[in-house]
């Protein structure tokens, strides 16, 4: 059948649409009624913060767009929303569920805040029990109640493609047949399919909105942020939210060039998705070569039609960024089009890790005992959404004390409980996870093991058949078995943090290291070890420990580097890193002795100086009497060309430089930047620096970060007659607002459940976890 309105899709499968709402949780639930009023009704709607509000939930202050003639439901303001939530399936919404309601709705209706009053809830309503709450409502003083259940959310959701793409969790809610057409269905269903867990437990933060409005607006989004902060899973969501909303063919490339060369210009909507477009793991300069020749291409797509979503750790991107020649780019200069996904609200991280608890196997008595301490657990840094996984399978937490400090610990030390699992499993399944560790691209599951891995398997002590049968057991928990599109299937790792876990168990297995570090490529062993020593790690024990016997080989692969490529490469530019910060000082002498030329390498650095490797290693040097007074003199003067050029204030602020710098060098930066910055730093503002920095979208404008610090270093000084005129820049910026602050939105929501009193309304969002399990 089919149904029309509200820009609605086509219905393929017979029957009314029923999402599976009850199995949200009362924040998500919530969350989707916002998203209800912000894309159907055209309101802008904020979460309302948990509060004492007196009785308050919600309210609307501002202009209410009037209903038009096609949309008479729409009530008139002053109003306030109500959501009413419950993880039954069965449950229909009775009038005594709401007695708590009724005496806040006159005290509302009496200080005249609410003439409309709008309940949302999953919950079933009945005739009469719409009738019988209206009357109450009304009884109540309220001029126009408005009573909405699961069925008109249902309906709401199968009927308009905007909303499900800001409240993409949907797609895993209910039968995709009921709300998308066959082609669409037919894509949707793959990607589902593909990672149902990701959608299952996907949650919509800031950065999957700018995303998907960057994609709707722009038809590009490039996806930024550290390893496994959900990049790949937000580009995923939108893939489906593309075959949904345009139709899209989904196309998941490797390269520009295959993206070019599956662009159809006969095919309006093609949905091209490009994972770690710059390089896995470090910057591949003849991948981003690549992207500057097909751009235009890529452009003329996307002008056509087509969508694209690139995703890069933030890290490559900063190295491809000079290369890409911006200017003949004009998106990558936009704000819009660049989102970066590591940040997560407090919020954000509690749904979380609610999702991942939900989704997972726990039995409800341990969801219980958890909960007092859920909100520590997403408060631990670093805070990682697969570590939040695994504390919803019972696999990885059976030795879990169940204590704040427990729970906390899990969260953010995730590498000493696996040591400590990894321990307790049979030999095979030892074996089989080493040759995964060994296999930086992933175990080929043909299982045709050469003589290396045969060797592992031996000296852990299992047998070839067994180990073969634990790779396919161990998948789903540990591991994961992909394909790619040249139909290459292996075995990898789950998450990064799971080689990692095995990295520390490792360490307690020195007979296996050596063979382990001859099966790593370059990358993975400046990425996955260090040599420091027991205690001087800095990384908390998750990379690999060379022991002190292996440094000259270690020292050997790393000169080898040295020698074959030139200097500002990404290869030195690690390699430089890993000696100054993953090397101990017995290491750091024995690479020197092999390599007396290396403080040669460290003195062509670039802005920003706190992003780059080698101040570190020339400090590490100059301690140990190591570095010649020319080297460090060279250094010190391009920190002054940085300090005036770049306004770069690492000699101000960063450890290194406090250990390389004389007092007598501290007074020429500051002559530095007194002379031949502070004269035209006011212009400077203006004209160079502006229109570069001040729309970076950080939270903190980088330019006044800048002036800030130089401020304040000079009035320390004593200079002030400088400070005055570092001040005068900072009020320009501010006074012209070239620093933009964000407006308020225009209504206020909020939220209690059904059967559970909300008299104090600071309710803990995992409150309802363990109900209905």
């Amino acid at each position: 059948m089919e149904v029309t309105g509200m820009g609605m899709g086509r219905v393929v499968a017979p029957g009314s649409p029923r999402f599976a709402l009850h199995t949200l949780g009362w924040r998500a639930f919530q969350d989707l009624c916002a998203a209800v009023l912000r894309q159907v009704w055209g309101q802008s709607v904020q979460a309302f913060a948990d509060s004492n509000d007196a009785g308050r939930d919600g309210a609307f202050y501002g202009v209410w767009n009037q209903p038009s003639e096609e949309r008479s439901d729409l009530p008139a303001g002053p109003f306030v929303l109500q959501c009413k939530h419950t993880k039954s399936e069965d449950s229909t919404l009775s009038v005594s569920m709401l007695n708590d309601e009724f005496d806040k709705v006159k005290r509302l209706v009496k200080r005249g805040i609410c003439n409309t009053y709008v309940l949302l809830t999953n919950a079933r309503v009945t005739g009469a029990s719409e009738e019988a709450i209206r009357q109450r409502l009304q009884a109540c003083g309220v001029m126009h109640p408005l009573v909405l259940d699961g069925q008109w959310l249902s309906d709401t959701i199968a009927a308009n493609r905007a909303l499900r793409m800001f409240a993409p969790r949907v797609y895993g809610l209910g039968d995709l047949s009921q709300i998308l057409d066959d082609r669409s269905y037919c894509q949707a269903s793959i990607l589902v399919e593909s990672a149902r867990e990701q959608v299952s437990t996907f949650v919509v933060t800031d950065a999957y909105r700018k995303a998907a409005k960057s994609l709707c607006d722009r038809g590009f989004v490039l996806l930024l942020g550290e390893p496994a902060v959900g990049k790949s899973s937000i580009a995923l969501m939108l893939a489906i939210s593309a075959a949904d909303s345009w139709g899209c063919v989904n196309v998941k490339a490797r390269t520009s060039e295959e993206l070019v060369q599956r662009w159809n210009p006969h095919e309006k909507d093609q949905f091209f998705w490009v994972d770690d477009a710059f390089g896995a793991v470090r910057h591949e300069r003849h991948l981003t070569d690549s992207w500057v020749r097909d751009l235009p291409h890529v452009m003329s797509a996307v002008k056509n039609g087509a969508r694209v979503v690139l995703t890069s750790r933030s890290y490559i991107y900063n190295e491809a960024r000079p290369f890409l020649k911006t200017y003949a780019y004009p998106l990558l200069h936009e704000q819009e089009v660049t989102v970066d996904v590591s940040e997560m609200s407090g919020q954000e991280r509690r749904q979380i890790i609610y999702n991942h608890l939900s989704a997972g196997d726990q039995p409800p008595e341990k969801l219980s005992e958890m909960k007092p301490y859920l909100d520590a657990a997403a408060d631990a840094e670093p805070f990682r959404p697969e570590s939040a996984r695994r504390l919803g399978l019972r696999a990885f937490t059976g030795n879990l004390r169940i204590t704040r400090t427990g729970i906390q610990d899990f969260m953010s030390r995730p590498h000493q409980f696996l040591s400590d699992l990894y321990s307790q499993l049979d030999i095979d399944s030892q074996a089989a996870l080493a040759l995964v560790y060994t296999s930086p691209l992933g175990l080929s599951n043909t299982l045709s093991f050469d003589s290396n891995q045969r060797t592992v398997i031996e000296r852990i002590g299992g047998t070839v058949g067994a180990t073969s049968r634990s790779l396919s057991s161990l998948v789903g928990t540990f591991l994961q078995s992909t394909v790619e599109v040249n139909g290459r299937s292996a075995f990898s790792f789950k998450h990064p943090t799971l080689r990692e876990g095995f990295a520390a168990w490792l360490i307690n297995q020195p007979h296996l290291i050596p063979i382990v570090l001859l099966g790593m490529d370059d990358s993975t062993l400046l990425d996955h070890t260090h040599c420091l020593m027991p205690g001087q790690e800095q990384s908390d024990g998750v990379l690999l420990r060379i022991p002190g016997s292996l440094y000259r080989d270690v020292a050997l692969r790393i000169a080898s580097l040295f020698d074959e490529w030139p200097e500002g490469s990404c290869w030195t530019g690690s390699a430089i890193e890993y000696l100054g910060e993953k090397c101990s000082d017995e290491m750091l002498m024995a690479f020197l002795a092999l390599y007396p030329s290396l403080p040669s390498r460290l003195t062509d650095f670039f802005s920003s100086v706190s992003d780059c490797p080698e101040p570190v290693l020339l400090a590490r040097l100059h301690r140990k009497g190591a570095l010649p007074e020319s080297y460090r003199w060279r250094a010190v003067e391009k920190m002054g060309q940085l300090a005036v050029d770049k306004l770069d204030t690492a000699w101000i602020t960063d450890q290194p430089w406090k250990q390389l710098l004389t007092e007598s060098d501290r007074e020429f930066l500051f002559d530095q930047v007194r002379t031949c910055l502070i004269p035209r730093l006011e212009d400077a503002v203006r004209d160079d620096w502006t229109s570069s920095w001040i729309r970076e979208g950080r939270h903190e404008n980088p330019l006044l970060h800048a002036l800030r610090v130089y401020n304040r270093a000079f009035e320390e000084a004593g200079d002030i007659d400088t400070s005055k005129k570092i001040e005068s820049a900072m009020e320009y910026l501010l006074e012209d607002k070239l620093i933009a602050v964000p407006e308020g939105q225009g209504v206020l929501f909020g939220y209690s459940a059904l059967g559970i009193p909300d008299a104090d309304s600071t309710r803990s969002l995992f409150s309802d976890l363990d109900e209905g399990a």
